[in-house]
């Protein structure tokens, strides 16, 4: 079969080097990672006791672990090394997976066991950045009018702001989404102004720069959590997978050239934030305030409701790009077929623009749920990052695989995985302590995230097994009989093109359903019959076909090949399959006597999706037939025909009985009814209709 391109549907992902890609790097990948300091040095301080015991040492060896941990997991593994492994400019778990997964079918699990967690703890980000920012508004007078006066207050205006930033999500984000990135750079401009700022009063403090006082801290005394002050030092890497996952948006060459301007603000922030800490550490004053944040506290007094109010356009910001990043996320994995298929709508033209209603809520109500539950960005920080470290070690074993094929040296590239390995489950083992903190809401998100995804993707292949070849018949085989019924007039012509959505195997092979659908359970007169197969390829934007027309004009199998970020319109591309068949004089023109289109020379389509209904006659172990009801179950909540694009065509559902495994039937013997045979027979007493009155 000759492979056909959709040019129409072509498209280019990659975004040169410019300041307009500079600036929408800002604004999309940088906006989980660019507000860990409103959180961090504060989660550092209340770790370890409060701002009484914080010495020289521990101050020195915190920004220490930050600039190391920023340096070897977010510079050298994701910038230097992981945005090389893009699949035709797109970034993330999911497109690292398709570089890499006929290396291996185990890789399934930690691709899908890293995008679920990553889209767990993510949940999470949108409630601590901005009950963050808004926590430093708690005191501050306007006009001489205290406007927040208690963390109720607080919660009550996340809720807000977060309720209103999910409920304009259906409306598309395409016009606060051309600000994002001035005010972004704003923000990283006025992180490393106020910290030269507060450096000025200690230059000296660059020498925590000098890994000795990393180590120190990990063991010394004065640092009273040990390792697992790792698990605060982590909030500041964070963003490191987002940045890798929106690549595709904006561009490798603008991350490169971003990063660096990106990282030095946050480095100035942080050193700034602990010269302030050097020098109010012995003031009593400070000491006996409540919920000081170093963040609000480190900026001189007529600033800080600028620096206020920009903190919260941030923590805004970094709320709309997990959003928006968890549609991406959950549409690529469906894409992939290890994810129910949930109704996606395109709210604008702009590029890479979707919302997932389902999804939508679903974060909403954690993200409610979040800020309700903890109250305070500190003890959510202290719930913050779990996830995330499986995530980055899932990353590593797919980085690994990706290394080996390209034929790295293994011994090199061995060593290189393993350190980031060790690193990483370092990062995971201090950060378990999170888990009765708090983690464990987002580890049990996670968890029925990659079960609802295992029963998917597993329930579907038991569905679709080969093994069962009873249930599986040759196109080649019906071709005369579906010939003798499109000319069969005793039937009235169903419709013009009747299509079937469904997978066609090796030898033109099809479930006997589909046939039996047309010839059996309601004979379908058609003039041309179509069995439609969507591929979904390792690229993530193809857009080709390829046809089989089996020497007729009224049997045609399509294979659409569609990349994972594409569109699944079938009935637009299919209307251009007809055309170009046409065209070549493979099928014969379907001119329309009656249309309001002038010279229309494409019939109707009726497109039929069967619906499978697990038999109780299956004969498989009870384990598997478990997670087929399972999978069927989880159908029931979705609709095929919005994710084939079918929203608007002539759609009729077909529930048909899955049989699996091999069924013996019980044979009928007839035996008279004076037979002796008959009396031996034990029965019930027959019902009589009569009995009921």
């Amino acid at each position: 079969m000759e492979k056909r391109e959709l040019n129409s549907l072509k498209n280019n992902p990659r975004s040169k080097m410019s300041l307009a890609g500079f600036l929408i790097a800002l604004g999309i990948v940088y906006g989980d990672i660019g507000t860990s300091p409103l959180y961090v040095m504060h989660s550092l301080m209340v770790g370890n006791g409060g701002l009484s015991k914080m010495s020289t040492n521990f101050i020195l060896g915190s920004v220490s672990l930050i600039f190391w941990t920023l340096t070897i997991v977010t510079t050298i593994k994701y910038v230097l090394i992981a945005l090389r492994a893009d699949n035709r400019g797109e970034g993330g778990i999911f497109a690292l997976y398709t570089l890499v997964r006929k290396r291996a079918k185990w890789l399934i699990i930690p691709a899908m066991v890293g995008g679920e967690t990553f889209l767990a703890d993510g949940m999470m980000t949108p409630a601590v950045t901005v009950t963050a920012a808004i926590e430093g508004l708690k005191g501050i007078a306007f006009n001489n009018n205290v406007l927040i006066h208690n963390q109720t207050q607080v919660i009550i205006i996340t809720l807000i702001i977060l309720s209103t930033l999910f409920f304009i999500q259906r409306f598309g984000t395409q016009l606060i989404g051309k600000a994002f990135g001035p005010i972004m750079l704003v923000w990283f401009a006025f992180l490393g102004l106020m910290g030269l700022y507060n450096i000025s009063f200690d230059w000296t403090i660059i020498r925590a720069l000098n890994p000795y006082y990393a180590f120190e801290l990990l063991r010394s005394p004065i640092n009273i959590r040990g390792v697992f002050i790792l698990g605060s030092i982590f909030l500041a890497t964070t963003g490191a997978e987002a940045l890798y996952s929106d690549m595709g948006h904006v561009g490798r060459s603008n991350i490169y050239t971003s990063w660096p301007f990106v990282k030095i603000c946050l480095l100035l922030s942080y050193l700034g934030q602990a010269v302030w800490l050097l020098r109010v550490k012995d003031s009593a004053a400070m000491q006996a305030m409540d919920s000081m944040n170093p963040f609000y506290q480190s900026m001189p007094g007529n600033l800080r409701i600028f620096g206020i109010f920009l903190s919260a356009m941030a923590a805004i910001i970094a709320s709309q790009a997990l959003i928006s990043g968890s549609y991406t996320l959950v549409s690529e994995a469906i894409k992939l077929r290890i994810f129910p298929r949930l109704k996606t709508y395109y709210p604008t033209n702009f590029k890479g623009q979707l919302y997932i209603p389902t999804v939508n809520t679903i974060i909403w109500v954690v993200c409610m749920f979040i800020v309700v539950y903890f109250k305070n960005s500190e003890n959510m920080s202290n719930a913050y990052g779990l996830e995330i470290t499986i995530t980055m070690l899932m990353t590593t074993i797919l980085l690994h695989q990706w290394l080996l094929m390209k034929r790295f040296n293994r011994l090199l590239t061995s060593l290189i995985i393993g350190f980031f390995f060790v690193i990483e489950s370092i990062f995971f083992v201090t950060n378990s302590s999170k888990f009765i903190h708090g983690a464990y809401i987002t580890m049990f998100i996670a968890a029925v995230l990659i079960s609802v995804m295992f029963i998917w993707r597993y329930g579907d292949r038991l569905m679709d097994d080969n093994t069962f070849r009873s249930h599986f018949a040759s196109l080649l085989a019906f071709k005369h009989q579906l010939n003798d019924l499109r000319k069969d007039p005793s039937y009235p012509l169903y419709t013009t093109n009747l299509v079937y959505l469904t997978k066609v195997h090796d030898g033109y092979r099809i479930k006997k359903n589909i046939l039996y659908s047309i010839l059996d359970k309601r004979p379908k007169r058609a003039e041309v019959y179509w069995f439609v197969t969507v591929n979904v390829t390792d690229e993530p934007y193809t857009a080709a076909y390829s046809v089989e027309t089996f020497d007729t004009d009224y049997m045609v199998s399509v294979q659409l090949y569609l990349g994972f970020r594409v569109d699944r319109k079938v009935n637009v591309y299919l209307r251009q399959v007809v055309q170009d068949l046409m065209a070549s004089g493979e099928i014969k023109s379907q001119p329309q006597k009656y249309t309001t289109i002038p010279d229309r020379q494409v019939g109707d389509f009726s497109f039929v999706l069967i619906k499978e209904v697990l038999s109780p006659d299956t004969k498989i172990s009870n384990v598997k037939k478990g997670i087929i009801r399972l999978r069927l179950l989880l159908q029931k909540f979705i609709s095929p025909a919005n994710w084939f694009g079918l929203s608007y065509s002539d759609v009729l559902e077909e529930r048909v009985p899955l049989v699996l495994g091999k069924v013996s039937l019980n044979r009928l013997r007839l035996v008279r009814k004076d037979s002796s045979a008959l009396r031996d027979i034990p029965i019930d007493q027959p019902i009589d209709d009569d009995d009921d009155e």
